[in-house]
């Protein structure tokens, strides 16, 4: 039998309680038999800012995600040619795992965005899209041949943003109902986002 498998990429820079919940409402949606997190060494988009390291970042997240059923963390990305593009990974990955179906996962909010990316055209050849609804974004404007390859999942989603975080933690704001009590702690460790 085919396994079907969900690909969730980010910088998680830091990782925090969406994406927990983010991840739930993939594994929970009924198109994917496993979810793999897929940490993005250097995003070509954010070349231009101050970054955690990659070390660090995947510490956070092998902490964050460590009870959750069904997940694997997936340093692939790291490994392959930079600049790092979702193409070159789905690619890589469909070479390698010849018998598995492919979802590539993201949020609402990215979809509406998604005809901007680098090689998007070339991401729906490859695989579908899963997509975790999200409140007050519309995705009207997504172009037909898009959503014609996109499944949405029931989604409730937390008003967080890795950025926000960053910001609170420079001002000295608490963000511990943000963020997984275990991540708080190497964040604070590591002095990170002052």
């Amino acid at each position: 039998m085919t396994r079907r498998i969900g690909l969730f990429g980010g910088t998680f820079d830091p990782v925090h309680n969406g994406h927990l919940s983010i991840a739930h409402s993939f594994i929970n949606s009924g198109y994917v038999d496993e979810l793999w997190v897929l940490l993005t060494p250097y995003p070509p988009h954010k070349q231009s800012k101050q970054q955690t390291s990659y070390k660090t970042r995947l510490e956070m997240l092998e902490v964050a995600f460590q009870a959750m059923d069904k997940l694997r963390i997936q340093t692939i990305e790291n490994e392959l040619p930079k600049p790092s593009y979702s193409v070159q990974t789905i690619r890589y990955l469909k070479n390698e795992f010849p018998e598995t179906d492919f979802y590539y996962c993201m949020g609402e909010d990215s979809l509406a965005q998604f005809n901007t990316w680098k090689f998007y055209d070339e991401i729906i050849a490859e695989c579908e899209l899963l997509v975790a609804q999200r409140p007050g974004i519309s995705h009207h404007k997504a172009e037909q041949r898009i959503l014609a390859r996109t499944h949405f999942v029931e989604h409730q989603p937390l008003d967080i943003s890795s950025s926000r975080i960053r910001e609170q933690i420079g001002k000295e704001e608490t963000v511990g109902d943000f963020i997984p009590t275990d991540v708080v702690k190497i964040i604070e460790k590591e002095q990170l986002y002052k």
